[in-house]
């Protein structure tokens, strides 16, 4: 293969992949990521790694907490999923996509090998990114896992420290159907004698947190327990956090990431920076600023309640099941319009009834399907709305739902774009192309 298309069109169609397939492309063993990365002589062994795990916010964290090595002056491996637009989003070296060359050179040169151990697109994803932060030299890597922890491919790394954001009901035929099953497997990230920081202190999920923290002899700290934090205001281009510590000290910080989430997930990156610079990592006061305040720009992150858009005004968030969509409503909540118009997608796996019962009524929907087989029919989606008193039209694709949000747009109404990373993604590359 020369062309990166060819590679990348290459691992989509050869391998099983849980965006497009669903369930089916869940391994539920590590053996297969243990075999690649054996036989790349085991290159996440070469760097320091942190590990990100959680229902909600461990995409922020991760990228915060890279955004914020970078600015301290090392040079920070990135590794995320899904990607939005660009495969390579998954895999950043102090923000910069790693380059098309290099995900040719490894498809061509490894193509035995993914043949011979027929990996899952995710599998093959985490050995890809482990052996380009090796090649790279990375000071050390921030890993987001993919789905759940204890399974997951991200999960043979010996991290430096382990940052778990928080626990909700998600992907429940995966992960178990209750909030402390749940919990056991994202603490499947939690290794012997390594620290840990829960971002949020939940009483149904301590428990399973402590518990496994003192198998492993793992130092344990919950987040929300060091630092409160609150949020103090947010304008076009920040969002104002105010956090004191258990010893009363307070410190005023600016997000360019403004969602009301990201109040609950600036304790774990604090309490994680804490962590770090226990660990050695020489990161000053200042480093946290300026990185909290340039997050998008030092890393490319997108999808978290921004907006696209001043005329028409269009938000777009990745939030899609039920605490994600409990925080998209408060910010729709504290933003100001007088007419709704909600572009949502779905996929046939999800349990909608975590998410169709919170969404406003009064709003106008525009039910779609992202173009991809795991999508719910956009007919399918409008019905089961319907029983919760959701009315709008469906159409035959994201970008036919978008079209008519904006026609039927007005001054002072919002459109907002959400209930899938998928119907977000179509947006943003449909915008990409205007």
């Amino acid at each position: 293969m020369n062309a990166y298309n060819e590679a990348i069109e290459y691992l989509y169609t050869r391998l099983p992949m849980f965006t497009r397939d669903g369930t089916s492309a869940f391994k539920k063993d590590l053996d297969n990521t243990i075999k690649l990365c054996a036989a790349l002589d085991n290159p996440q062994r070469k760097f320091k790694t942190l590990h990100i795990a959680g229902t909600n916010g461990k995409g922020s964290t991760s990228h915060m907490l890279a955004a914020i090595l970078a600015e301290a002056g090392y040079k920070t491996g990135l590794y995320t999923s899904p990607h939005l637009l660009d495969f390579r989003e998954r895999i950043r070296v102090n923000g910069q996509l790693c380059e098309k060359e290099f995900v040719v050179d490894f498809v061509n040169t490894h193509r035995e090998l993914i043949e011979e151990v027929s990996p899952s697109f995710f599998e093959i994803t985490v050995a890809m990114a482990f052996d380009y932060f090796e090649k790279n030299k990375v000071d050390i890597a921030v890993i987001e896992v993919g789905l759940g922890g204890r399974l997951d491919s991200t999960n043979i790394i010996q991290p430096l420290l382990s940052v778990i954001t928080n626990i909700g009901f998600d992907h429940m035929n995966l992960l178990g159907n209750t909030l402390v099953e749940i919990a056991g497997e994202k603490a499947g990230i939690i290794k012997r004698n390594t620290p840990v920081v829960i971002s949020e202190y939940a009483e149904e999920t301590a428990a399973v947190f402590l518990n496994k923290a003192a198998i492993e002899h793992a130092p344990i700290q919950f987040a929300s327990d060091k630092y409160e934090t609150k949020m103090l205001g947010v304008d076009q281009d920040y969002l104002t956090v105010q956090a004191t510590d258990t010893a009363g000290h307070s410190a005023d910080y600016q997000l360019d990431l403004k969602g009301s989430y990201q109040v609950k997930n600036l304790a774990g990156v604090l309490l994680a920076v804490d962590e770090l610079r226990q660990l050695g990592f020489e990161i000053s006061d200042q480093h946290v600023h300026q990185a909290l305040k340039n997050v998008q720009a030092t890393t490319g992150i997108q999808g978290r309640w921004q907006q696209l858009s001043k005329d028409p005004f269009i938000i777009c968030d990745t939030g899609h099941n039920e605490d994600g969509i409990h925080e998209v409503l408060k910010n729709l909540a504290t933003t100001a319009y007088d007419k709704l118009h909600f572009v949502i997608g779905a996929m046939r796996d999800k349990d909608l009834s975590h998410m169709l019962p919170y969404l406003p009524k009064d709003a106008s929907y525009y039910f779609s399907a992202p173009d991809m087989p795991r999508a719910m029919p956009s007919e399918e989606l409008r019905k089961e709305a319907m029983e919760f008193g959701l009315t709008g039209l469906d159409y035959p694709s994201v970008g036919a739902a978008f079209d008519a949000a904006k026609e039927a747009y007005q001054q002072g109404n919002l459109i907002f774009v959400g209930g899938s990373n998928f119907v977000v993604a179509e947006v943003l590359a449909s915008l990409t192309q205007e």
